[in-house]
C-alpha cells in the first residue's frame, strides 16, 4: 500500500508532537533562554559574555594549574579556531595571558590576569543571581535535588557513553 501526502502529513506530525521531542524540546529550550538571561546580564553588568565566563571559571576553578588553549577548547566544546579567537579577545580585554608551556613551545598555556580574577569574581555574582532567580527558585527544594540529580545521571550516561 502506497502511503499517500496526507498519510505522511499524518506520520509526520504525529513524530513531531510525540512526547520525547517534546521534552527534549523543552530542556534545550529552557537552558536557552536561561544562558541567554545569564548572557545579557553579564554583558550589561560586567562587560563580558557568558562563554568568557565559562572560560574565568575554568581557569580559576584550580589556580595552579596549567591550563591548555586545547583543554579550554574540549572543555567548553568549542573549535580550536574558536578558542583561539574567545582567548584573542579575552587577551585584548586584559583578562587572560598566554604562556608558552615549558614542557612543549607549541602548546600555549592561559591563566587569568589579577583583572581577569577580579572580573571573574564581579561575573560570578551575576551568574549566580540569575540561576539562583530562573533555575533554583521556580522549583521546590526537593524538586531541584531531582532534577540536579536526574541532569547528573544524564551528563554520566552520555560520558560514558561516548567510550
Amino acid at each position: 500500500m502506497n502511503a499517500t501526502p496526507q498519510h505522511d502529513a499524518d506520520l509526520a506530525a504525529r513524530a513531531a508532537n510525540s512526547r520525547l521531542v517534546q521534552d527534549f524540546g523543552l530542556l534545550i529550550r529552557s537552558a536557552t533562554r536561561l544562558e541567554q538571561r545569564i548572557d545579557s546580564a553579564l554583558r550589561q553588568e560586567c562587560g563580558i559574555s557568558h562563554t568568557m565566563l565559562e572560560v574565568l571559571i575554568r581557569l580559576c576553578r584550580r589556580p595552579a594549574e596549567e591550563v591548555s588553549q586545547r583543554q579550554l577548547a574540549d572543555d567548553l566544546t568549542l573549535t580550536s579556531s574558536g578558542t583561539t579567537r574567545l582567548i584573542d579577545r579575552m587577551e585584548d580585554a586584559g583578562l587572560v595571558r598566554r604562556l608558552a608551556s615549558p614542557g612543549d613551545r607549541r602548546v600555549a598555556l592561559v591563566q587569568p590576569t589579577a583583572e581577569g580574577r577580579t572580573a571573574f569574581l564581579r561575573a560570578a555574582a551575576v551568574h549566580s543571581r540569575v540561576v539562583e532567580e530562573y533555575f533554583v527558585k521556580p522549583l521546590a527544594a526537593e524538586d531541584y535535588a531531582h532534577l540536579t540529580s536526574a541532569l547528573g545521571q544524564i551528563d554520566n550516561a552520555l560520558r560514558d557513553g561516548g567510550r
